[in-house]
């Protein structure tokens, strides 16, 4: 049964029929009384709640019956109806452990979406699963491409594996280099939307005057330039799954007009006033503290809301090393199939020094360095002295010394971390392209950390 509750008969009738064609089984109520009277005795699979029910407009009564309905049936999924007028209340209600918001008049199409998302992972969450182990991954599911069997990965695939079949946004956080892309590419993979286009968009590398068009796409003769009809990214991964890289970069004014087309599911084309749907899976990704930035007021609250329905954080490297040798087995084995070199193999002495590496860059960083030391060194056995050629020298204090023990001499790592990028812009002369592939580092992370450590761009 999913409860409906709300003062206006009008909504109560337009719910009750919509629910009732779509195959569920609604019984609805005009206010909080009644509403606590059914939670009381029986738990709905879902509940459907206003935010208003007198004449007064705060939502601060819907507030109110949400903290009551969580006391007695806590697991019960609430998706609150507003209007935008009140969708900072709306948030404050996902604070208080409401699953979803829609805004009044509310689509059709996205309100059943969400309730299904919702009675999807409610239901994935009652089972008790136990933990994936890397055979039940691989005979399974779709994770081909991702490499390891340590105890942080098979957390994060176990948690892809449960919820990939639904509807529900995701976010997936962790440094620059850990494989967000990966993880979004294995939920789409895993997903019913599998057959249908995956989108990957770099937000980080999109400029105010660039996001629409490149988001939306624009007709012919929009603005100045525009000589043909282009394609927007939403219009291009619909039925599918749209991958937003780096949203945390996003400037504020286009996190508007995102928000706008995750909420209704609707766009238009720049040049083009008629609204087009659009059916997407949304998967985002940064190495950004979002909820810092939302303290901060420079990403919005509402909006991060919308994007972590389901919130995946990547392990660093350092804090999965039991995964190393697998890594760097299947990185060599890669460049000799691309290359058409001989299989080379590794020391013990070598591969215990590798997982004794800090990694800032994490598994792109070992990548870049197992794949460079393959192509310099030449050989077939691949030493200890063969990795440390290839290791920056950080000054007159080194990360890894003769021998492979690490010493950071004093150092802190935001230290290591900054000497790594001078001592890297020296070696490629400033240019910032080689620097963050040497790093291991797309260039949007690069900026960021030349930013964080006050290093000009002209070094």
């Amino acid at each position: 049964m999913i409860l409906i509750i709300d003062d206006d008969a009008a909504v109560r009738s337009s719910l009750t029929f919509l629910l009732k064609r779509a195959g569920f089984e609604p019984e609805a109520v005009p206010g909080p009384e009644e509403a606590l009277g059914i939670v009381r005795r029986e738990a709905p699979q879902l509940i459907l709640m206003d935010m208003n029910f007198t004449l007064t407009t705060t939502g601060e009564e819907g507030i109110q019956l949400l903290k009551q309905v969580k006391i007695f049936q806590p697991d019960v999924p609430v998706i609150l109806m507003t209007a935008w007028g009140s969708i900072s209340l709306a948030v404050q209600g996902m604070q208080a452990g409401a699953f979803d918001f829609v805004t009044k008049p509310w689509n059709n199409l996205v309100l059943l979406k969400s309730i299904r998302t919702a009675l999807e992972l409610n239901e994935q969450k009652k089972m008790q699963k136990s933990p994936l182990n890397r055979n039940d991954a691989d005979s399974k599911f779709h994770f081909e491409k991702i490499v390891g069997q340590s105890d942080a990965l098979m957390d994060v695939l176990g948690t892809v594996s449960r919820i990939a079949p639904t509807n529900a946004s995701v976010l997936i956080t962790g440094e620059s280099g850990t494989g967000k892309e990966l993880i979004a590419e294995a939920i789409h993979a895993n997903s019913p939307r599998m057959k249908e286009a995956f989108v990957k968009v770099n937000l980080g590398g999109l400029s105010q005057s660039l996001f629409e068009s490149e988001m939306f796409g624009h007709k012919k003769g929009a603005f100045t330039d525009a000589y043909i009809d282009r394609t927007g990214r939403f219009e291009m991964a619909n039925k599918g799954t749209i991958f937003l890289d780096e949203i945390g970069d996003l400037e504020l004014s286009c996190q508007v007009k995102l928000l706008r087309v995750l909420q209704d599911q609707t766009f238009e084309v720049l040049g083009d006033s008629r609204p087009r749907k659009v059916d997407i899976r949304v998967v985002s990704a940064t190495n950004c503290n979002l909820p810092e930035m939302v303290a901060a007021r420079t990403f919005r609250e509402d909006l991060f809301y919308r994007i972590n329905l389901i919130t995946i954080h990547l392990p660093a490297l350092r804090e999965r090393k039991d995964d190393i040798p697998l890594l760097v087995r299947y990185f060599a084995d890669k460049q000799s199939e691309i290359n058409g070199l001989p299989k080379v193999t590794f020391s013990s002495d070598a591969v215990s020094y590798l997982q004794r590496l800090p990694y800032p860059g994490n598994i792109r960083e070992l990548k870049n360095l197992v794949e460079r030391t393959m192509l310099v060194s030449g050989k077939s056995l691949l030493d200890v002295s063969d990795f440390e050629g290839q290791c920056l020298n950080l000054g007159n204090k080194q990360v890894v010394r003769k021998g492979g023990a690490v010493s950071f001499e004093g150092m802190t790592l935001d230290e290591i971390e900054r000497q790594t990028i001078l001592q890297a812009l020296d070696t490629h002369e400033g240019n910032l392209s080689h620097v963050a592939s040497a790093l291991g580092i797309s260039r949007a992370a690069l900026y960021r950390r030349l930013e964080k450590y006050g290093i000009p761009t002209d070094k």
